[in-house]
């Protein structure tokens, strides 16, 4: 039986409709993925599905005593609130309760024994069933309990909190509440790469159904068990994760052409049959005339496909083949290293990304690349002939009480892209604002639109570098994936700062990542290379093979465990008999986790068996994340027992 669902829904914000007579539903136990254009609604059916708003019109049916949390994009909280606080209020009623209890047990304490005490036994007698249902007793230990899994501290004031801690703290609230459908929105905003893995893995844990709404496509693929997009008022659902949907998705518009333009020859051939001569018409048939009145209706129903945007850029001439180049440089925040002594170059037509945690020092890193900002030490050199255009994530750029108009072009109504003369109401258009938005104050922007509006004035501009910090934040992902094609066929340079890991492994060629301490390292190859590449890494530094990268030295490491173990086998060892043994296993049984989850993901990966097996798809999905943190276990494992074996003399 579904926990919640909706018949014949319709919601409408002035003459758009979001919901246009569509029906939806969620079963226990599902993951369900919601993704759709910016602006056409995917919020809204969260906050119906929570009980937070009311649809125009159809019919809701909830299962009985359905419990639902909702987090949304921005967690907004009372300043001044620690954190246990906060977590613990989403168990208020619960410590409403246990109040109660406590009350009604002094207040039969202070009475004599006698048939005055009688209502209030049979009250505390009601109070503890309903505690020992939501386990009350030990609400405080769950609470501490949550707020340490998620690696947050009890006492810390919310204030002093980054956005993707308020997540966090958002996400912990809702976990305590243990609610039968969490309700996401956004949720890997502001989570560097470490925090959406975990996340990925948190919720793959959980028990609860969950509808969320994301445009992190690695994200889907890892979390979804089946995809619901809300497209021109419908909601169409396909089973399986992000990767079949794209398949799915492909030929179902193929289907729907198809079918549009039979439906459109024949209202062609109607049209004119109406319209023959008064003989012809002596003979028509009032069923005929009856059905070209229903597909009149029907065309002037008909919700095309909404345009995707036209991305264009004003490219510049070519740079001096070196963009930048960095010499031992370092920089420091106080005594709290961001940089150092790290040494690179950019050459002219690089595609570089930046990644590492939140507050590694990314944008710090870019400044200095840019000479925005002097280092405390080394040296910068900057290229020649260079026209640089910075995408800021905080959209600094933008003036909230200026039009669309002016600012993309301040005070006329032409712009020149790759010498074509464009009109500026065209061009917006492109970026997907219609006419009667061109006057509109930057103020009156979705997120969303906002980010597509900085891109519309970055790209009017001419260039040769391009500094992308977060673009793909808030964007919808047809609009991400054009973006994508565009900077693959930018001959200019681009630094990309992002978390999203489907981006960045289409768009990069190389990676600079930190790599802890205001340690900085170079790698070739696109996110998931850098992914293999540091864990190699880590798998042969951590050890006792004691292979250090020289100062100031960008590198790349391989390792296969088998042969590691081998060459320490020649060393004396510290390690007991049974350690040793354990020691000489670990390698193969590395290797056999490690073709255990790529047997896993090949049979996910065509979401097949989403349609097939869906219990067995979720068994699997939850093996592969079992199996991930038994593969660290053992890496760990492996390097601890190389540390205690004493070295060769």
């Amino acid at each position: 039986m579904s926990l919640f669902s909706i018949t014949d829904a319709q919601l409408a914000f002035g003459h758009v409709a979001l919901l246009d007579h569509t029906n939806f539903l969620i079963d226990p136990g599902e993951r369900v993925g919601l993704i759709g254009y910016n602006g056409v609604g995917k919020s809204s059916l969260l906050k119906i599905v929570s009980g937070l708003i009311q649809p125009d019109d159809g019919l809701i049916n909830r299962a009985r005593a359905l419990t639902t949390v909702y987090v949304p994009q921005e967690p907004v909280f009372c300043p001044g609130m620690c954190v246990f606080d906060i977590v613990a209020s989403g168990l208020e009623r619960t410590r409403m309760l246990l109040d109660e209890y406590n009350s009604v047990l002094c207040s039969l304490a202070d009475m004599p024994e006698g048939p005055s005490q009688y209502p209030l036994l049979v009250r505390m007698n009601m109070l503890q069933s309903e505690l020992d249902a939501n386990d009350g007793w030990t609400w405080r230990t769950q609470v501490e309990t949550t707020i340490a899994q998620l690696g947050l501290k009890s006492n810390t004031l919310v204030d002093q909190l980054s956005g993707g801690m308020h997540k966090r703290v958002a996400l912990a609230r809702a976990l305590v509440m243990q609610s039968d459908i969490l309700l996401l929105d956004e949720p890997t905003n502001h989570l560097d790469f470490d925090s959406i893995r975990w996340l990925e893995t948190l919720l793959l844990s959980l028990r609860s159904s969950i509808l969320f709404v994301t445009h992190d496509r690695v994200f889907l693929d890892r979390v979804a068990t089946r995809i619901v997009e809300l497209d021109r008022g419908r909601l169409l659902s396909y089973m399986g994760n992000f990767s079949f949907y794209q398949a799915r998705k492909e030929k179902h518009l193929k289907e729907e052409s198809v079918e549009n333009e039979k439906f459109d020859k024949l209202l062609a051939q109607e049209e004119i049959w109406i319209r023959k001569s008064i003989e012809a018409r002596r003979t028509r048939s009032i069923g005929r005339i009856a059905r070209l009145v229903q597909m009149r209706n029907k065309l002037a129903k008909r919700r095309t496909v909404q345009d995707n945007a036209c991305f264009n850029l004003k490219q510049a001439d070519r740079s001096g083949k070196t963009v930048a180049e960095l010499i031992n440089v370092s920089k420091y925040y106080g005594e709290h290293p961001i940089v150092t002594c790290f040494s690179t170059t950019v050459m002219r037509g690089d595609k570089t990304g930046f990644v590492g945690a939140n507050g590694a020092g990314k944008t710090t890193l870019l400044k200095l690349l840019l000479g925005k900002i002097m280092p405390d030490e080394g040296q910068v050199h900057i290229g020649t002939k260079l026209h640089i255009r910075y995408f800021d994530q905080m959209r600094t750029q933008l003036d909230p009480e200026r039009s669309l108009i002016d600012t993309i072009s301040p005070g006329g109504d032409w712009i020149q892209i790759n010498g074509a003369r464009k009109h500026v109401i065209s061009y917006l258009r492109d970026f997907l604002f219609p006419a009667e938005r061109a006057v509109s104050m930057v103020k009156s922007l979705s997120g969303g639109e906002r980010n597509r509006l900085l891109l519309a004035r970055l790209f009017a501009q001419p260039s040769n570098v391009l500094v992308l910090d977060e673009p793909t934040n808030d964007l919808d992902i047809p609009t991400l994936e054009l973006l994508e094609e565009l900077l693959i066929a930018y001959t200019g340079t681009v630094l990309l700062v992002s978390h999203d890991r489907a981006f960045l492994d289409n768009v990069v060629t190389s990676v600079i990542a930190a790599e802890g301490s205001g340690r900085w390292c170079k790698y070739i190859g696109n996110f998931s290379d850098w992914q293999i590449q540091r864990t190699r890494a880590n798998f042969l530094l951590k050890g006792s093979v004691n292979i250090q990268p020289k100062q100031n030295e960008n590198f790349i490491l391989d390792a296969n465990p088998s042969a590691v173990a081998g060459r320490n086998q020649r060393r004396s060892s510290k390690l007991t008999f049974n350690e040793q043994r354990e020691l000489d296993s670990l390698p193969d049984q590395i290797t056999w986790l490690e073709a255990e989850q790529q047997s896993i993901s090949a049979r996910l990966r065509d979401g097949s068996i989403f349609i097939t097996d869906l219990a067995e798809s979720i068994r699997l999905t939850e093996q592969y994340s079992e199996i991930d943190t038994n593969l660290l276990d053992a890496l760990e494992r492996w390097q601890i027992l190389e540390a205690k074996r004493k070295p060769v003399k």
